[in-house]
């Protein structure tokens, strides 16, 4: 029988259910925006039930659409965003809202532990820096402001691994997840006590389910799942992964010497290695890669695409975009049309969080009454390109200089943004065809979980290719590092100002 696989991704913004053959060719997709909710500056949450159920909407209508049989499809996996809470209850439902990975309300939490040497103490275990939007941080969080929530805690989860819980109800960690969570002794791949003690939420050790790799098989499709979306009671369910192991399998991310960039709601930066990178000035962050043996080395942070998105639906929603185009070709054309390349206005990429200090703000910089509207949308394509820059130049500091970088996400479906991202950048950009980059890494997550193939390295040779080469223009090489050097001066300028700010 012909075989199929079911790949769903829940990112910072959408939910996106895909029906894939087992060469990764799409079949159908059903996609839903997630809302978030905002109860107070800083807080950013979903609703659990109502997220898991557009989940199963996403899937039934995938799976309806694509015309299969659903007994022929063999393998369900996820793919989800890092960081955040996906708490469970001891009464058996959500402990609270799911925190999404743009929220900040426990950045006091890491500040302090910086200050009194427990993050020093600890780091050896860590791999990782600690980040407000972690579980560590908003378990901590929670036990101070909120303790009926934390004392009824069940199951701590991130958002896919949640989600998997609901389909099977079968409880898991998965490695690519959790060990970027801070709940985890990265260094010796296990839960640990006494790092939990340390930072004060000892109690959580029980909360934490067993570990599992993105390739084994979770359990199975229930009954009520299968009701809700569609698929066949017993389907096969995967480990799922991280959203960036997913992204960075789907762009065969399968050797050390491949480095990658990936423009979404977040500059997702990264490479793998044997070892992590423990000993260096910017305090990488490392965590368990989905091929065991590898640690995925890591620099990110919540400011890039999702930034234009927000302009787009906040500022420019009045214009009206003619039928056969769409409002990035109107954008782009009025920038090529009406600003010139040295305009000298500067957007810190900082709407959800910033790369340069916790509570970094988005700004604009050097705005004058000369300045047009193509000028500020032309700062905010700049702006975040820079940010990405800053990443990547952090990661190329801890290892051999890379021959050429691939690049996948939003700024690829556009040829101006690619070569303005090329040009900051200075270094050639590998694309890569797939599109759907984290749908396609759960379903090759799927597809090993099933047995369809043995592992990711054959999977990825049957159901990924790579893309077309955008080389730096030359010429663009001396303005851009002016603009460059001064976004930086610009981002250090201000780290004394963000100190006076809240959340």
């Amino acid at each position: 029988m012909e075989k199929y696989l079911v790949g769903l991704d829940n990112g910072g913004t959408n939910i996106k259910a895909i029906v894939f053959d087992i060469e990764g060719k799409v079949i159908s997709q059903y996609s839903l925006k997630t809302p978030i909710l905002t109860p107070e500056p800083g807080f950013t949450e979903r609703d659990m039930e109502d997220l898991w159920l557009k989940n199963c909407e996403c899937v039934r209508n995938a799976v309806s659409n694509s015309g299969v049989d659903v007994e022929n499809i063999v393998g369900l996996a996820i793919s989800g965003h890092g960081k955040g809470l996906y708490a469970w209850g001891k009464d058996n439902r959500p402990a609270y809202n799911g925190i999404a990975s743009t929220d900040n309300r426990a950045w006091r939490f890491p500040e302090k532990w910086k200050r009194d040497g427990t993050f020093e103490e600890n780091y050896p275990k860590l791999c990782q820096n600690i980040l407000a939007s972690q579980q560590l941080a908003l378990l901590a969080w929670f036990k101070e402001h909120r303790p009926e929530v934390y004392r009824n805690i069940q199951y701590v989860f991130s958002a896919k691994d949640y989600l998997r819980f609901r389909f099977t109800d079968e409880a898991y960690s998965e490695v690519t997840d959790i060990s970027g969570s801070g709940l985890l002794n990265v260094r010796d791949r296990i839960f640990d006590l006494e790092l939990l003690e340390s930072f004060g939420i000892g109690e959580i050790y029980e909360c934490l389910p067993p570990l599992k790799y993105s390739y084994e098989p979770c359990g199975v499709v229930t009954r009520s799942a299968a009701d809700l979306c569609g698929l066949a009671q017993g389907t096969t369910v995967g480990g799922g992964m991280f959203d960036i192991d997913a992204c960075a399998i789907a762009m065969r991310v399968l050797e050390p010497e491949d480095l990658i960039t990936i423009s979404g709601t977040w500059s997702i930066n990264e490479y793998i290695s044997k070892t992590p990178v423990i000993r260096h000035e910017n305090r990488m962050m490392n965590s368990l890669y989905a091929i065991p043996g590898y640690y995925l080395i890591e620099e990110s942070s919540a400011t890039s695409a999702g930034n234009l998105e927000w302009i787009i639906d906040e500022l420019l929603s009045d214009i009206e975009v003619p039928e056969g185009t769409n409002i990035y070709a109107i954008i782009e054309s009025l920038i090529q049309a009406e600003s010139e390349m040295d305009s000298d206005v500067y957007f810190l990429p900082f709407l959800y969080a910033s790369n340069t200090h916790p509570l970094g703000k988005a700004s604009f910089i050097g705005m004058t009454s000369f300045h047009s509207k193509a000028d500020l949308l032309r700062a905010v394509y700049e702006g975040v390109a820079f940010s990405h820059r800053m990443h990547l130049e952090r990661l190329i500091a801890t290892r051999e200089r890379p021959e050429r970088i691939r690049l996948a996400g939003g700024v690829t479906n556009s040829k101006f943004w690619t070569q303005l991202f090329a040009d900051v950048i200075g270094y050639p950009l590998e694309t890569v065809e797939v599109k759907e980059l984290g749908s396609l890494g759960a379903a090759i997550s799927a597809s090993v979980a099933s047995g369809v193939y043995e592992d990711y390295q054959t999977a990825c040779a049957k159901m990924t290719e790579k893309g077309s080469v955008i080389m730096p223009d030359a010429s663009m090489r001396q303005i851009y590092e002016r603009k460059y050097q001064k976004y930086v001066a610009i981002c250090e300028a201000l780290n004394g100002v963000w100190d006076q700010f809240t959340v």
